[in-house]
């Protein structure tokens, strides 16, 4: 019992301190409007990207599929977050988006509802993915659509790849291998 109330009392002190948050504690909307919980993601490595359909960029979603039919079966999950943030190049709904998504590059891996990576109303996955109190590791800026962010087996952020990085790239397929 004693035990007990000081692990409590423990946890909410390195709470109030500001300690990192545990990736696995996030439960965000799918494309669907659906719960998804990232404790589903223990074990695995995770990319989280997030994405825009009328982007420069927008057909890395061909290379970000072809990374997750090659390793989806290896523990390895694409977690793709639309988002509106740069030059409103993802102005469209989670319904357009997914349609978007599956049309054009048959997009198979989980895609999450449209959220904001940056500003005021950040999402809370990505303040945890940019700030080192939350995080423990670092902290970042996104500065683009289709910026990755490697999460290892244990929830620990591993790293951060700019937007330029195809998703095949071997910075990223080495450590999906290793």
């Amino acid at each position: 019992m004693l035990r007990s109330i000081l692990l409590t009392v423990i946890s909410i002190l390195m709470m109030s301190m500001g300690s990192a948050q545990n990736f696995y504690d996030f439960t965000v909307k799918d494309i669907n409007g659906n719960d998804f919980s990232f404790s589903q993601l223990e074990g695995k490595k995770v990319m989280i990207v997030n994405t825009a359909s009328k982007c420069g960029f927008t057909k890395q979603y061909e290379g970000l599929q072809e990374l997750y039919k090659k390793y989806k079966d290896d523990d390895f999950v694409i977690i793709g977050f639309p988002a509106n943030n740069f030059m409103n190049q993802e102005p469209g709904s989670d319904e357009e988006i997914k349609k978007f998504c599956k049309k054009n590059y048959g997009v198979t891996f989980p895609m999450m509802s449209k959220i904001s990576v940056k500003g005021e109303d950040i999402h809370p996955v990505y303040q945890w993915l940019t700030k080192k109190e939350k995080n423990g590791e670092k902290d970042s800026k996104v500065k683009w659509n289709f910026q990755k962010y490697l999460i290892d087996e244990e929830g620990n952020l591993h790293k951060v790849i700019g937007t330029r990085t195809k998703p095949m790239d071997e910075k990223i397929t080495s450590w999906i291998e290793g």
